[in-house]
């Protein structure tokens, strides 16, 4: 069974990472600032749908694995042990990512058919930006937490 929550979790991981590694080239790649609203107008309700079940499935099935594997108990035990320090560092960037993604969305779903201001604009850019980054932090994290097991 936990063999299948594992396969869920990479799975999710890869479609979270994937869809923001999809979007981060849209934004770079397409100059063309009316393509870019109109890509972004059609394809964000839906991303925003289809990153937030992953997210919820990552959630679930990280968790699982945590109290599954016993890190729970190491954490507390062996504070100072590497295990217990990535996987602190993991769910503290896991945290920010949710809350980073729960204000992006806000906004997008707020401003979807009408003109941003100033200020959302470079919360929800500055958002989508730093969820992208720390996407690449986590990966590095749950490599080392692999290790560990």
């Amino acid at each position: 069974m936990i063999k299948i929550v594992l396969y869920i979790h990479i799975l999710s991981a890869t479609a979270w990472v994937g869809g923001s590694l999809l979007l981060f080239a849209l934004g770079i790649l397409l100059r063309d600032k009316c393509a870019q609203k109109s890509v972004y107008t059609h394809l964000g309700p839906i991303y925003g749908y289809f990153e937030t079940f992953w997210l919820i499935l990552l959630w679930i099935t990280g968790l699982t694995m945590f109290f599954h594997f016993g890190i729970d108990k190491a954490m507390s035990h062996a504070p100072g042990s590497e295990l217990a320090s990535l996987m602190h560092l993991k769910l503290i960037t896991v945290g920010i990512i949710t809350l980073l993604t729960a204000i992006h969305m806000y906004i997008a779903f707020k401003t979807h058919t009408v003109e941003r201001t100033p200020l959302q604009n470079l919360v929800s850019r500055g958002s989508s930006m730093l969820i992208f980054l720390l996407n690449l932090v986590i990966v590095w994290y749950a490599i080392g937490i692999r290790d560990q097991l």
